[in-house]
């Protein structure tokens, strides 16, 4: 038996669950996401919580059975309290600005990049222009997009100039003169 999918997931107050043949929408304070279940698993609502459950012991199923407690776990969480990802930039001249929906990004290139953002996502820009801050209620979209931000510039590894996560830590290379 899973032990994630036979955990129980609480329903906080505000948001609204609905189960439709193999669809499962959620609605709260934040915005309205759905899913579609995997074949031979069962979502049910009882007093308050959400229960997954399997119909058999085949291993695709059993492997499905987790996953899907912990999908509609972060959609819940997403609806109520939504996700929230830092990333930093560093280097000289290295800037972000947020036009509309676009971030609009100077990251040492000979021009400016736009990186378009998905509907459902949020972005801020701090004071300093160094600090880019996004939200949505979906944690898989706003992991990939601060992925895909990342990939446009990654941390070097002797100068550390790039983006990276908040908190990152890097271990930087010695240049030539540290060779001795």
């Amino acid at each position: 038996m899973s032990r994630i999918g036979k955990k129980p997931i609480d329903i906080p107050k505000g948001v609204d669950i609905k189960v439709d043949d193999a669809t499962v929408r959620v609605k709260g304070p934040k915005g309205e996401t759905a899913s579609k279940c995997p074949t031979g698993i069962k979502v049910s609502v009882n007093e308050g919580k959400i229960l997954v459950e399997r119909s058999s012991e085949e291993k695709n199923v059993r492997a499905l059975h987790g996953l899907t407690r912990s999908l509609i776990a972060n959609m819940v969480s997403g609806v109520s309290t939504g996700y929230q990802r830092v990333l930093e930039i560093s280097g000289t001249g290295y800037r972000a600005q947020v036009q509309g929906n676009k971030l609009v990004l100077a990251l040492g290139y000979s021009h400016p990049v736009e990186f378009e953002l998905p509907a459902g996502v949020k972005a801020a820009v701090d004071q300093k222009q160094v600090q880019i801050t996004l939200t949505g209620i979906d944690k898989q979209q706003i992991g990939q997009i601060s992925a895909n931000l990342k990939a446009l510039r990654p941390p070097d590894a002797y100068k550390g100039k790039g983006v990276r996560y908040a908190g990152q830590r890097l271990k930087l290379k010695v240049g030539k003169a540290g060779k001795k």
